[in-house]
């Protein structure tokens, strides 16, 4: 007799999208895009095997060294050791131990509270929130401050804008954009592939729909970026390719441009800005004998001095946006970019005005410029770090390397703590830091590592403590973004695998061991919270209340009447609407910047070399500028062992886009496995030839699963792709300290060797009683 299966469908969410679980028999077997999203991510489709991966973490682990010998072991077998599985109440006795020991004999500066990643969309199991929490609880920690995504322009907008809202989502509306703008420029692209997500989530991932929208009303694009597809087909944009890297000198001679020939607006420069007279003198050469006009940035980007003229006058002729992607500031001086879009915005004077200006993140991730009312998003009360101390996240490595050295940071000098534990639970600094054979070395460095996971990513593989944690459909949440308009029930689908708990259920029992438990809690259990995050963020307001919104499983925030338009107040009444500057303007020259001294970032917008670039010194032994962008197929590093992104692999390994010229030049060609290297590192790639990047440039995506050869030791090949053993590990300047992972030149070559990659599944393990018998 056949069994009749019954489908039960759970409203959930995740960062790539809303979606209903489609449960049978307590089995997730699929997953249906929310109805309100046309453009629903591919991504959707791989829940299934994620919550079934064979790379899951199901039950705690210690690393057998450190079980042997503790704090005190070999720290070099980190990543290279088997694990060990523990019962859940010794895992966590070791846990608390390990906290109250270093807390006591080197104080809780000692602790670093490594979390940074999107973790869940969840708003209440979202990891980065409930390590600070607890951590904050028991006495604080080393924290972090700042992102990966756009950390430079986390610090230096507010010294130039006065917040950083024109990178944060707080631009003109691509609803305005479509009914005002003529010409939309765009550096560094806007391409599809990253408005597919947004941290969070979102209900509808409506960027494309926006996109198309303002190409079918006649704006013009111009894609400057050295990858043809950051520009999507149907924008039928001008693309003109650029040296990686030199968007600065581009935009300081389409100013210069601007000046020469009299077509900036004067006037909108003495009302509302200050000291653009300062930054002309510098773009005549007045301060170095050096005009920054079109024939020189020419020598430097690679774009014909004639076209940079040409779109000057384009730019000042109508009604013009200018664009910059966020990962423009990723890059060895990132700070100068951003500001000189802003001075080059400035000289147009369209600033305020419908169509017109700037704005940062168009195409960077869902959201930006999506027509939406500024409503709170729920988020977990941490709290006060007790030590008040924290580092820019991307400086890491420098930490564990280098404690009691000092950081210049923003106008501060702050100095390293003498970091002996990581507390880490979410994210995989293994995916998102850069030159990761130096983050080896530095993470040998502590006495112990302990780590939340649902699966065995590197982060996990490199941990001395394992505590295996629930993906979202194994609980509860409430899921919501500060850009989206919806706000999601995240039902529980399934009983958590193996012996996965809540990263909440594993701090209140921690908590409890070191007599904290009710402050940690505040006598709330997960749907007390759920409730309570729902109310802190107007959800009553809305006549929805919490048992209503439960049931729906969504609530909708209708879209606002009026559009959003970058400092549109602040050109109609600048007296009224200051800007919280210090002269109250856009601060082309900033005389607070200029005070710190700093020789990386001076008081303006200025061309200065990175560190490695195709116009340098090094450029003769590495030839090849890599781009590092974000991937197609998954977010960041996530979904990577899901068949999306394995589908997308070449020869078992991340694709790397080569132009038709370079592969030939080298004897390469589409589906060989090459080796990608330079003096930090090398990883094995799949070719994919094309024209479709400039020559001298070569893209191969972050988020491949790191995989070394020889797991544990500094230097060993990367066979997977991971792009991050070759990217440069330095602060993008002393102001900003921001990440750097678009600096980096390589050169390549057909691979003589190519060993299988495996980095997914399980980590070698022993059994306890062989443990027990030592």
């Amino acid at each position: 007799m056949n069994r009749i299966m019954t489908i039960q469908r759970i409203p959930h969410h995740a960062h790539w999208g809303a979606f209903t679980a489609l449960v049978e028999d307590g089995r997730v077997v699929g997953a249906e895009p929310f109805r309100n999203d046309p453009y629903a991510s591919p991504m959707l489709s791989t829940i299934p095997d994620l919550v079934y991966s064979d790379s899951r973490v199901l039950h705690p682990h210690v690393r057998k060294g450190w079980l042997e010998k503790g704090p005190d072991g070999d720290r070099t077998k980190r990543g290279a050791e088997p694990f060990v599985r523990v019962p859940w109440d010794e895992a966590l006795d070791m846990v608390a131990a390990e906290l109250r020991r270093v807390k006591e004999r080197h104080g809780n500066e000692s602790i670093f509270g490594g979390s940074y990643g999107w973790s869940s969309a969840g708003r209440f199991h979202h990891a980065r929130s409930q390590v600070r929490r607890f951590l904050y609880g028991f006495g604080g920690c080393t924290d972090q401050v700042t992102n990966y995504s756009w950390g430079a322009a986390m610090v230096l907008l507010p010294h130039i804008l006065g917040d950083f809202g024109a990178a944060d989502g707080k631009v003109t509306s691509w609803r305005n954009i479509s009914a005002n703008t003529k010409l939309m420029v765009l550096f560094g692209g806007a391409s599809l592939k990253n408005g597919q997500v947004a941290s969070g989530g979102a209900g509808e991932n409506a960027y494309e729909k926006w996109l198309r929208k303002a190409a079918a009303s006649g704006v013009t694009f111009v894609n400057i970026s050295p990858v043809k597809d950051d520009g999507p087909d149907f924008l039928n944009a001008a693309w003109i390719p650029i040296r990686p890297s030199t968007d600065t000198a581009m935009m300081l001679a389409l100013a210069h441009t601007l000046v020469a020939e009299g077509l900036h607006d004067a006037a909108f420069c003495a009302r509302y800005c200050a000291g653009t007279d300062r930054f002309i003198a510098y773009l005549k050469g007045e301060t170095d004998g050096q005009p920054k006009d079109a024939a020189w940035a020419a020598a430097i980007t690679g774009v014909d001095a004639d076209t940079i003229r040409d779109l000057a006058r384009r730019m000042a002729a109508q009604r013009t946006m200018l664009s910059a992607a966020w990962s423009l500031q990723r890059a060895h001086r990132g700070e100068q970019p951003f500001w000189a879009l802003i001075a080059l915005a400035c000289l147009l004077g369209q600033i305020g005005l419908p169509g017109g200006g700037f704005g940062f993140g168009y195409g960077s991730i869902n959201g930006i410029g999506i027509p939406r009312r500024q409503t709170p998003s729920p988020s977990l009360p941490m709290g006060r770090n007790p030590t008040g101390l924290a580092i820019p996240v991307a400086r890491i490595t420098d930490m564990l390397l280098n404690p009691g050295a000092t950081l210049e940071f923003n106008g501060t000098a702050m100095t390293y703590p003498d970091i002996r534990m990581i507390y880490w639970a979410g994210g995989n600094p293994f995916h998102h830091h850069q030159d990761l054979n130096r983050l080896l070395k530095g993470w040998q460095k502590p006495e112990t590592v302990v780590v939340h996971e649902p699966w065995w990513t590197a982060t996990a593989r490199h941990a001395d403590i394992v505590l295996p944690a629930t993906m979202t459909l194994e609980r509860n949440d409430v899921g919501a973004a500060s850009r989206d308009r919806f706000i999601f029930a995240m039902h529980k689908a399934i009983e958590p695998l193996g012996e996965s708990r809540n990263d909440f259920d594993i701090f209140s029992a921690l908590a409890e061991r070191l007599d904290f438990r009710d402050a940690f809690t505040e006598g709330r259990d997960e749907q007390a919270w759920l409730r309570q995050l729902y109310d802190l963020t107007g959800g009553r307001e809305r006549n929805v209340d919490f048992e209503t919104f439960w049931e729906q499983g969504y609530i909708e925030i209708p879209e606002p009447e009026e559009d959003e338009i970058l400092l549109s107040h602040f050109r109609d009444d600048p007296e009224r609407y200051r800007l919280p500057t210090p002269t109250g303007k856009i601060e082309v020259f900033s005389e607070t910047v200029a005070k710190f001294g700093y020789d990386d970032c001076p008081g303006y917008p200025v061309w200065l070399e990175p560190a490695e670039w195709l116009g340098g010194e090094r450029a003769k032994r590495f030839p090849l500028h890599l781009v590092s962008n974000q991937p197609k197929t998954r977010l960041h590093g996530q979904t990577d062992q899901a068949h999306v992104s394995r589908a997308s692999k070449v020869a078992g390994r991340e694709p790397a886009q080569i132009n038709t010229a370079d592969a030939a030049a080298r004897g390469i060609g589409t589906g060989d496995v090459i080796r990608v290297f330079n003096q930090r590192g090398a990883c094995l790639a799949g070719a994919v030839v094309t024209d479709g990047v400039m020559p001298g440039v070569i893209q191969l995506s972050s988020g491949a699963w790191f995989d070394p050869a020889e797991p544990g030791r500094p230097g060993s090949l990367e066979r997977h792709g991971n792009p991050n053993v070759l990217t440069l590990d330095a602060g993008t300047s002393r102001l900003g300290q921001g990440p750097t992972s678009l600096t980096a030149l390589v050169e390549i070559e057909k691979a003589t060797e190519t060993p299988e990659a495996h980095p997914w599944g399980q980590p070698a393990t022993v059994p306890r009683n062989q443990i027990l018998a030592k």
